[in-house]
This record gives C-alpha cells, sequence and structure tokens, in this order.
C-alpha cells in the first residue's frame, strides 16, 4: 500500500513542479462578535443542554445520581457523597450516573464548552454531564478562544449533549456521551 501511495505523491508533486506559489491564505478572523452570556445560554439551550445561573442548584442538579468529579474540582463544585476520580476504567466509571467538572472556556457563538485534560472517558461514559462555566471563561467566536487555549494540552469540545441523527433526521442521544449535559453559569463577584 505504502508503495502506491508513494507513487501517487510522486506524480502529484510532479504536476505542481512547474505551478506559481500558492497565495497565503489570510488569517484575519473576527474575534469580537459580541456575543456573550445570553448568546452562550442561547446556544446550550438550542443544543437541549439543562442551563441553571444559581450555584445552589449543583446539588438539584446531582440529587439521587452516584458523581464522580476530577481531582483538583474546587470543593464547592462538588456535591455531596461525591468520589473523585482515581483513574477508573470506562467500567468503573459506567458505574456513576453524572460527572461534575469545570470547563477551561466556553464559546458563546457557537455554544461549545471546552474541556482540557486527558481523562476523556471521565466525561463520556456516565450519563450526566454537569459543567460549572465561570461568566469570566466566555469568550464571544472560536478564534477568541484559539487566542486563549493551550494547544499543547488535550482538548474536548463539547456542544450540547452527545445526539446523532440518521439520513431521516431521528435524533438519537447518548451514542457517544453523555444524554444529559447541565451548564451551572457562575458569575464571579
Amino acid at each position: 500500500m505504502s508503495a502506491a501511495r508513494d507513487e501517487v505523491l510522486a506524480r502529484v508533486r510532479a504536476a505542481l513542479r512547474d505551478a506559481p506559489p500558492a497565495e497565503p491564505v489570510p488569517r484575519a478572523y473576527r474575534r469580537a462578535t459580541g456575543a456573550g452570556v445570553d448568546t452562550l445560554v442561547e446556544r446550550l439551550l438550542d443544543y437541549k443542554a439543562e442551563v441553571r445561573r444559581d450555584p445552589s442548584a449543583l446539588e438539584e442538579l446531582c440529587r439521587g445520581e452516584r458523581v464522580v468529579v476530577p481531582p483538583g474540582l474546587p470543593a464547592e463544585w462538588r456535591p455531596a457523597g461525591a468520589v473523585e476520580d482515581r483513574d477508573f476504567s470506562p467500567r468503573e466509571l459506567d458505574g456513576f450516573d453524572a460527572v461534575v467538572t469545570g470547563c477551561v472556556l466556553a464559546i458563546a457563538e457557537t455554544g461549545t464548552l471546552v474541556l482540557a485534560g486527558d481523562r476523556r472517558a471521565l466525561t463520556l461514559v456516565p450519563d450526566h454531564h454537569v459543567c460549572v462555566v465561570l461568566e469570566s471563561q466566555i469568550v464571544d467566536s472560536v478564534p477568541a478562544a484559539f487566542d486563549r487555549l493551550d494547544a499543547s494540552r488535550p482538548l474536548t469540545f463539547v456542544s450540547g449533549p452527545s445526539a446523532t441523527s440518521d439520513i431521516e433526521l431521528s435524533r438519537v442521544e447518548g451514542v457517544h456521551g453523555p444524554r444529559r449535559l447541565s451548564v451551572l453559569l457562575v458569575r464571579q463577584p
């Protein structure tokens, strides 16, 4: 297979040998869009996420659920009885109903939460993901997000609960991650 690949690439290079150099692609992306908290909430609701603005709602969101949290999660974001992740296997994580995390930032224009860390299974296996978002973590646009992100860290972009649709647009939730996404927006003093 590699010989065929090498032959195709050699033909492409030969065909392009006399072509003029490509024009540089402009990268002056619009960073500020005026999108903010209200836009983020609107997008999250469009994605069928639940959004709360009262920090005391955390206990209510997790009531009756067995909850796992990542190490280092602030104490005020840990519901009563939550278990700290100890590199649980996916099978062990399946025994939890919910996970509570923070995020690195949220993108208002797209309704996307950006999570960092190498434990993706922690946020993909439990059926309910509760994500705490500080209002100071909200950026307008995707280019503005990339200005603030550390691309050397593993990042996961989440836009609503897991869902997919077939060709007839029949929506199925929970195929590739949690069926429920709850976002707790917190305003800092």
